[in-house]
């Protein structure tokens, strides 16, 4: 069984929202704002973690609602793959359903965009 998500935005609408005190903190986890960070705040790549939260709840089917933003974070790893990491009610969220998260992220320069399947083994 799976079920996907898909969002889309306008890097500049991020960006434009990136002026305001306080905008990275509230949508990005702890994890993921370090390793933004570490790579200079790119719009393009927080647009891309907006983007898979929002994925997110879409393949939950639940819409943003019983979680924050910053508890669904967007990860890579050391070779660039990313991949979602869940914290708080997120995370509580997550764990009873038994779903594992893929996710994949591209961006042009106007826009970000993530696909998120969640997937999870049906017994026959």
């Amino acid at each position: 069984m799976y079920t996907v998500g898909i969002d889309m935005v306008e890097i500049e609408r991020i960006h434009h929202c990136m002026r305001h005190d306080g905008f990275c903190r509230r949508i990005l986890g702890e994890e993921e704002y370090r390793q933004l960070e570490k790579r200079g705040m790119p719009a393009q790549s927080v647009a891309a973690s907006f983007c898979a939260k929002e994925a997110f709840s879409k393949a939950m089917g639940t819409g943003i609602r019983g979680f924050s933003f910053s508890e669904v974070q967007l990860l890579r790893l050391p070779n660039g793959k990313p991949y979602l990491s869940f914290t708080g009610r997120a995370k509580a969220m997550v764990q009873p359903t038994g779903l594992e998260f893929a996710v994949s992220i591209t961006h042009t320069k106007q826009y970000a965009a993530a696909v998120v399947v969640a997937s999870r083994e049906v017994e026959a």
